[in-house]
């Protein structure tokens, strides 16, 4: 195999690809990029057996071929070569020489024989949607992912496809985040659970913001396929049985409030100051007098602000823990949100004031003097 190209190009190609790359393994193949030479492009991929990702640049090929070379190492050199094309050829003991200009690197490659097969994914007519909106519902929902949950469909966010609707839904037994917005679909409804980590590289590689520029999704049995500009992205589907989440929302409320969510913001972070890994405990908020009192009880001391809100219905004091109120708030990315509430020990819904495009649940924290 021998081949020429630019060399930023190849760089950024296999520091995305590297992300699928295994860390942890048994088997060095996996710790390897795969690279082919074919045609007049270079097609480099990914795959840790969970997750694959492939892309391709332009390359002078003078000689086809393909070999597996260490994904650490061969990142880590074309990141320091300061020339704008490099050159690569292997010969047949998978030997690569790696040069450009005054630069040259001789490193051992696998044959690319061990290189295990990407799953292949068949599926109907595949789904669309843009990638400013893919990345946004991601980023709106990923937040509640379960992170050491012992159920491995948490460790996901489900995707619900219906007439002309797309909804993503995440739970980690504390909270949850539902995400819902309006596209092109008309085939039959589809449920699938896609792992978190799937979906970060996903975004990763989503960086447009035209919406013009599409996603295309293939869904299969156990695996589904995304294809972004011009790379691939390979993962298995997580099985098992997800949450009756729409049992978990209340669909009746004793209090409803509407509060600028920068300002609530502010007030549960400066609230939240003396909260520390060391002096874990939750912030308490007041909801009366269309006002919302934030307060906070550490061993290190205690923290009160006020911020106004407009208040309907009964008083309620309540209990949470301060990082997923704020990962909620943050994640609305709205000017303002309504709040509902019913009591200090059930759930409370965070909602934007016109619509429902989100929907996310906190699980209260009971307070001493509620028993």
């Amino acid at each position: 195999m021998r081949f020429h190209c630019n060399t930023s190009l190849l760089s950024a190609a296999c520091q995305n690809v590297q992300r699928a790359v295994s860390t942890k393994t048994s088997i060095p193949a996996v710790e390897g990029i795969l690279i082919k030479a074919l045609g007049n492009e270079i097609i480099l991929t990914g795959y840790d057996l969970d997750i694959g990702i492939t892309t391709s640049i332009n390359a002078g090929v003078d000689q086809q071929g393909s070999i597996i070379l260490n994904a650490r190492v061969l990142c880590e050199i074309l990141r320091r070569i300061p020339f704008e094309s490099v050159k690569v050829e292997c010969d047949e003991r998978n030997l690569a020489v790696i040069s450009s200009g005054d630069i040259k690197y001789e490193i051992m490659g696998i044959s690319a024989d061990e290189y295990p097969e990407l799953p292949a994914v068949k599926s109907g007519f595949p789904v669309v949607i843009s990638q400013k909106l893919m990345r946004d519902m991601v980023h709106q929902t990923i937040f509640a992912v379960a992170t050491n949950e012992s159920k491995v469909v948490y460790k996901g966010i489900k995707f619900e496809l219906s007439l002309n609707e797309i909804k993503l839904v995440a739970v980690d037994g504390y909270r949850m985040a539902i995400r819902k917005e309006a596209i092109d679909y008309t085939s039959e409804d589809m449920t699938f659970i896609v792992p978190a980590k799937t979906l970060a590289e996903v975004v990763k590689l989503a960086i447009s913001d035209d919406d013009k520029d599409y996603i295309s999704m293939g869904i299969g049995k156990r695996h589904i396929m995304f294809e972004i500009g011009n790379y691939t992205v390979i993962s298995r589907l997580l099985e098992g049985d997800f949450l009756n989440y729409q049992a978990a929302i209340p669909t009746t409320s004793s209090t409803t409030v509407k509060v600028d969510t920068k300002n609530l913001i502010d007030s549960v972070e400066r609230t939240s100051l003396i909260i520390t890994d060391k002096t874990k405990s939750l912030v308490s908020c007041i909801f009366e007098d269309n006002n919302i009192k934030v307060s906070s009880v550490t061993s290190l001391g205690t923290a009160n602000d006020k911020i106004p809100a407009d208040v309907q219905g009964s008083r309620v004091e309540i209990g949470f823990n301060n990082r997923f109120l704020l990962d909620a708030l943050r994640a609305s990315e709205t000017d303002e949100v309504k709040i509902e509430l019913n009591g200090p020990i059930s759930p409370i819904l965070i909602l934007p004031v016109q619509g429902d495009s989100f929907t996310f649940l906190i699980l209260p924290v009971r307070l001493k003097k509620n028993g």
